[in-house]
């Protein structure tokens, strides 16, 4: 089976070869639009494939994606962002799953990582049978409804900004929408609320992220919605909305991490120590998986919880209790600042009890 790697592209040159460098020896083709580079970016694509196309930018995601899976060839069609990195080992994973066949559509794992720790994890459509013409809708944070039948791949494709996209820019193309009378669907909703609250206008986000609660949606995004009005509320001084949208995330579904560590971060606040450990706790104990479907905060899972554990029990004064939630945070992320330092404050604070170090740091929020 032949695979052909599709991807669009602008001004990308910082990352474009880390991106072809990963999935060049595995692709029987490379397909590379380029919606208006400044740059070197085509020059950069050229090295790497002479398929190299250009499509006038419309605002619209899907067309270009659409686009770019009308020019590939092969049995198979993978998308991919220039920011994706994509190692070794999951190239040759993609490989043998493709080599293998007898699907229509592949799940892969989505990794932001940043500084070589993952963050956020969620299965994202990828790869897909090309004779079903899969078809990208959505102009922004445009998607592919698979059909037919699917796999769950062990693959990883990690995503790796090292820049942020143009200030507005999907806030723009979604009130452009507005403007000229075009209905948003429930899942552009949610994206538009979302927006609305990245670019700081988090009273606009909780008008539209109610009305879209109001009607249908997947239940992870009405989950996502519930978390983006809480710090919505909260960025508005409105604590007692902010936690009914958690408790209205619980009777959507059963507790996320990332709502047990904003419990555990709003009563860490108010110094109620009991309640914090609860929730906390309760993060650290939870065992959602990006397999179930949903959109998974690895930090909420461990390090969060475990930093602010170490925090609590500080203040407490169980400094034993402490250093074991300092030591139990440095697994999940042995390199981080904090934990370091706390590492070296703890052990003062152990060998001596009279001492009066510098407290720990923590992530309560």
């Amino acid at each position: 089976m032949t695979l052909s790697v599709c991807m669009i592209v602008r001004d990308e040159e910082a990352v474009l070869a880390r991106c072809l460098d990963g999935i060049k020896d595995i692709a029987d083709e490379i397909i590379i639009v380029d919606t208006g580079s400044v740059d070197t970016t085509a020059a950069i694509a050229a090295k790497y494939t002479d398929k190299v196309y250009f499509f006038k930018w419309t605002d619209d995601f899907s067309a270009a994606r659409n686009y770019s899976f009308s020019l590939a060839g092969g049995d198979y069609v993978m998308w991919l962002d220039a920011d994706d990195v994509v190692t070794e080992e999951n190239a040759a994973a993609i490989r043998a799953l493709v080599d293998g066949g007898g699907f229509d559509a592949a799940y892969l794992k989505y990794a932001a990582r940043t500084d070589g720790e993952v963050s956020f994890v969620y299965f994202r459509e990828r790869i897909f049978l090309r004779s079903l013409s899969p078809l990208w809708e959505g102009a922004v944070h445009e998607a592919i409804t698979p059909r037919g039948r699917l796999v769950w791949s062990d693959a990883v494709i990690f995503h790796e900004k090292v820049r942020e996209n143009a200030p507005l820019r999907n806030l723009r193309i979604y009130q452009g929408k507005i403007a000229r009378g075009e209905k948003l669907s429930p899942r552009e909703k949610f994206y538009y609320g979302r927006e609305l609250f990245f670019n700081s206008m988090p009273r606009e986000c909780i008008a539209v992220l109610s009305d879209y609660l109001g009607g249908d949606g997947w239940v992870e995004n009405r989950v996502e919605a519930c978390r983006t009005m809480y710090r919505a509320y909260m960025s508005l001084g409105d604590e007692r909305s902010a936690l009914n949208c958690i408790f209205a995330a619980f009777a959507l579904s059963y507790p996320r991490a990332e709502e047990c560590c904003a419990l555990g971060g709003y009563f860490l606040g108010k110094e109620q120590f009991a309640p914090a450990i609860y929730w906390f706790e309760r993060a650290l104990a939870s065992r959602e998986r990006a397999e179930d479907g949903g959109f998974v905060s690895t930090d909420c899972l461990g390090y969060i919880p475990a930093i602010n554990l170490a925090v609590i029990y500080d203040r407490m004064g169980d400094y034993a209790r402490a250093n074991e939630y300092n030591e139990l945070a440095g697994s999940f992320r042995p390199n981080d600042a904090a934990y370091l330092s706390n590492k070296r404050y703890f052990g003062d604070r152990l060998a001596r009890p009279s001492a009066a170090p510098q407290p720990p740091d923590n992530l309560s929020d």
